[in-house]
């Protein structure tokens, strides 16, 4: 994935975090990782392992296509 990619995966995911109203504490809890991790996932150039990301995805209530980049809401 080219570093414009991994940017909107980081942005989109910090966006739907603030838009679920949930803390990265309780997505954490939700999905089964740290929540140090979370942040990881949304500031560096960690990504989730496909599991992970799919558990993401559905705590969070939106598709895994648009996280990706792949489709618009």
């Amino acid at each position: 994935m080219d570093k414009n990619g991994d940017v909107l995966i980081k942005e989109r995911l910090r966006e739907e975090i603030r838009n679920s109203g949930m803390t990265t504490v309780e997505l954490a809890k939700r999905v089964g990782v740290s929540p140090e991790m979370i942040t990881q996932y949304c500031t560096t150039k960690k990504m989730p392992k496909l599991d992970t990301f799919r558990e993401i995805c559905k705590a969070l209530n939106v598709s895994a296509d648009y996280i990706l980049g792949l489709k618009e809401y």
